[in-house]
């Protein structure tokens, strides 16, 4: 047996070899990084030829050799050992079966050992081929008890999770909690027990909404959490109480307009105020905002609606109280006014009978009908139950769309564009898809629809909504994503938050367009409701426009017949109009 140096690229390979599958791109890239830092450290085992040349055959280290190439080595050493008679496959079989990967806990003291003799995290990193993330967290091993670290040399070592648990304690703890749960010799330790034992509240810096300037104040340092993935802040601290109390300052420092700090629930929950309704989609302005700290102690913001406030008894157009102990003693008497109230009621029915007439046969052009319909909103007879804000009530929702249609001599005067956006504002005061009292019904689905609201909906792949489904509707939900139903409910509605956390997902229930069935049913039952400008005749049946208009022209006609063509027109439309009335 004997070291000698040869150029890699001379040694030929054993056919014999035991290892016949290739090493993973991963694995020989960490050997090429190891080899061009270090070298070969342990040198190929060859073997002379046998049948008569004068090279070598590779016995064990082929791989060395190879990437020993790769690196550009131009000479490594060899050990030379005398050719067996099977050609080197028993060597290469116990040498690949009985080889074992270093102990964490010696790789631990060998680092530390080099850590001793001068080198660095970042030269031992690269010497070993390792991320220096792994060094550091081998390294954590120094704050482990010893006797633990002797448990764990013997091969008992607890999970991952469970080993960042027990460095993060201190030592006393873990001296405590050792003494408690230390095995018997030849049994395994309970590390999921002294893991427990030893566990302390986190909260993460990740959640943290307060600056540097606040953790300095409530005395909160942060600790680098190795064991989390790279990619993610993973810093953190035990101080639960500063933490939570610099999420409060934090909170009151920046309140919104309209906001609350509130407190939750046993499950988690925001307590609302009295008579708040949580707001699932988009806050209107009147809305208010409720800002809390979950269970991880992170900041969570949630919108809700109040009641509008009553109107006291008594009260006024312009909000003044009537009666009380200051009016006058003695009434002053009013005088006879001009026309009677039942002459306003006559009036009245004129004004509307003949209104009525106009809208059913004079010519009104598109856009005057259009603003006709925005100010018809804003009359006094109106009551629509609005599911937009709450800041406006009665004649106010629709009367601030409709003075936009004015001039500044009261004149109606608009444009396209100024009348397009009147429509639009009137439109969302009264088509509504809430529950309750201003549920528009069916016609704000088929508006929806006809519209393509269904694109603006929300993505309702949250933890909040899916909630709300039932197993049936999840397993549907998941066909439809193509996810793999978990046996339990929770676990599934668990992977249908996560794959939907950057996708769009709207339930079939929460889509527009209404069923078929229902629509057809309520076309059918409006179908019987009588049409603009009809009236009803004596004998029950409807009429029709076109039919009263003719009829009335004949009735003209014959009425001009009987009393003659010399009749002034005056008198004329003052009979017509007197027969109307009396009609």
């Amino acid at each position: 047996m004997q070291i000698m140096k040869v150029d890699p690229r001379a040694l030929k390979e054993n056919p014999d070899r035991m290892r016949q599958s290739k090493s993973s791109p991963q694995a020989d890239a960490l050997m090429l990084a190891t080899i061009k830092a270090v070298g070969i450290v342990q040198p190929p085992v060859v073997a002379p030829e046998t049948d008569g040349g004068n090279g070598y055959i590779i016995d064990a280290g082929h791989r060395r050799v190879r990437l020993a190439i790769a690196a550009g080595l131009e000479e490594i050493e060899i050990l030379v050992v005398d050719a067996a008679n099977d050609n080197g496959a028993m060597r290469s079989m116990v040498e690949n079966s009985v080889r074992e990967a270093l102990n964490p806990v010696d790789q631990w003291r060998g680092i530390e050992r080099l850590v001793a003799l001068g080198w660095t995290e970042e030269a031992i990193a690269v010497a070993l081929a390792l991320p220096v993330r792994q060094i550091r967290k081998l390294r954590l091993l120094a704050n482990v008890l010893p006797a633990m670290l002797e448990q764990m040399a013997l091969g008992d070592m607890p999970s991952e999770q469970q080993l960042r648990t027990i460095a993060a304690a201190g030592q006393v703890e873990q001296k405590e909690v050792w003494k408690a749960h230390k095995p018997k010799k030849g049994d395994t330790a309970p590390w999921w027990q002294i893991a427990n034992a030893l566990t302390k509240k986190r909260m993460y810096a990740r959640d943290a909404s307060f600056g540097d300037d606040l953790a300095q104040a409530y005395g909160i340092e942060w600790v680098e959490d190795l064991f989390a993935p790279a990619d993610e802040d993973g810093r953190y601290t035990t101080n639960v109480e500063g933490f939570l109390g610099a999420q409060h300052e934090w909170m009151t420092s920046n309140l919104p307009k309209r906001g609350a700090i509130v407190e939750v629930n046993s499950w988690g929950q925001p307590e609302l105020p009295k008579k708040g309704s949580q707001v699932y989609g988009k806050p209107s302005k009147s809305d208010h905002t409720a800002l809390y700290l979950d269970r991880d102690g992170k900041v969570q913001t949630v919108h809700y609606r109040m009641p509008e406030a009553a109107k006291p008894k008594g009260a006024v157009g312009d909000g003044s109280v009537t009666g009380g102990d200051d009016t006058d003693a003695v009434a002053t008497p009013k005088a006879r006014p001009d026309v009677t109230q039942k002459g306003h009621d006559m009036i009245g029915d004129f004004r509307t009978d003949a209104l009525h007439d106009a809208l059913g046969r004079a010519p009104i052009e598109d856009d005057m009908l259009m603003a006709l319909m925005v100010l018809a909103f804003a009359g006094q007879n109106v009551r629509i139950d609005s599911g937009a804000d709450g800041t406006f009530y009665g004649g106010k929702r629709f009367s601030r769309h409709a003075v936009g249609l004015f001039d500044e001599h009261g004149r109606l005067a608009f444009d396209q564009d100024t009348l397009r956006v009147a429509a639009r504002s009137v439109l969302i005061d009264v088509l509504s898809c809430r529950r309750g009292m201003s549920n528009s019904g069916m016609v704000a689905r088929i508006a929806g629809e006809a519209i393509g609201a269904d694109a603006f909906l929300p993505n309702m792949g949250s933890e909040d909504f899916l909630l709300c489904l039932s197993r049936q509707a999840l397993e549907a939900s998941c066909a439809e994503a193509s996810i793999q139903p978990r046996p339990k409910v929770r676990e599934t509605r668990t992977a249908l938050v996560e794959h939907f956390a950057t996708k769009h997902f709207v339930h079939p229930s929460g889509r527009f367009a209404p069923p078929a069935d229902e629509l057809l049913d309520w076309i059918q039952a409006g179908s019987a409701t009588d049409v603009v400008g009809a009236g009803s005749r004596d004998d029950g049946r409807a009429d029709d426009p076109a039919e009263d208009q003719d009829g009335e022209n004949d009735n003209d006609m014959e009425r001009e017949g009987m009393q003659g063509a010399d009749r002034p027109d005056d008198a004329e439309l003052d009979e017509d109009f007197d027969q109307r009335a009396a009609a």
